[in-house]
């Protein structure tokens, strides 16, 4: 399993545009790819909805996951765009 921790950079967190914006990046990878924040469960990053209950806001630390041929990728892809603004 490949793992990376990353701080969320949006202002708003992983919520509204930012949330769809990795739940989209998240699907379109080979890989199922998780994310979690201390004190809950992993979630499927593909889905905004599961993005949106982990209530990860601003500066808060995210581990991004995935396992299987590409997991590295597939994690740094998505972990690249949780620790860039996306607020634009």
């Amino acid at each position: 399993m490949v793992e990376r921790r990353v701080t969320v950079a949006s202002k708003v967190g992983l919520h509204a545009r930012p949330a769809a914006l990795v739940a989209k990046t998240a699907a379109a990878q080979q890989v199922q790819v998780t994310i979690a924040k201390d004190g809950h469960d992993a979630v499927a990053a593909g889905s905004v909805l599961n993005l949106m209950t982990l209530a990860a806001g601003h500066g808060d630390e995210v581990l991004i996951s995935a396992e299987g041929e590409g997991a590295q990728a597939a994690v740094d892809t998505v972990a690249d765009l949780v620790a860039s603004d996306l607020d634009g």
